[in-house]
């Protein structure tokens, strides 16, 4: 099982290295997913299949354009999900160890983030 979910996260990984526009939020969703539990329940540490999600959202996002528009990408889905945590959600990249130049928020202003 944990090898099919690493998989999955290289593969995401590598369709969003090709050309084109900016990332994508099914891909922004798909390496959050395995969070979810961590930013619901507020403390505590993430499991490793999600700090492996949260990596890959940093290969995905190394352009400005990218990093935009995978904020606006968390902050809908976030504004979907009422029980999040946003303790747990702004100190998820530091649990896992990775350095994000994405806030993790449903409040964030996308726009400032360079």
């Amino acid at each position: 099982m944990k090898g099919s979910v690493i998989l999955g996260l290289v593969m995401v990984a590598l369709l969003a290295a090709m050309p084109g526009e900016a990332v994508d939020c099914r891909l922004v969703d798909t390496s959050l997913a395995f969070c979810i539990p961590f930013l619901a329940r507020g403390g505590g540490f993430p499991s490793p299949t999600c700090c492996l999600g949260v990596r890959n959202l940093q290969v995905l996002t190394l352009t400005t354009e990218d990093r935009r528009a995978a904020c606006e990408c968390i902050k809908t889905v976030g504004a979907l999900i009422p029980f999040i945590n946003e303790d747990s959600a702004s100190s998820l990249p530091q649990k896992c160890g990775v350095e994000l130049n994405i806030p993790i928020s449903k409040t964030a202003d996308c726009q400032s983030i360079n």
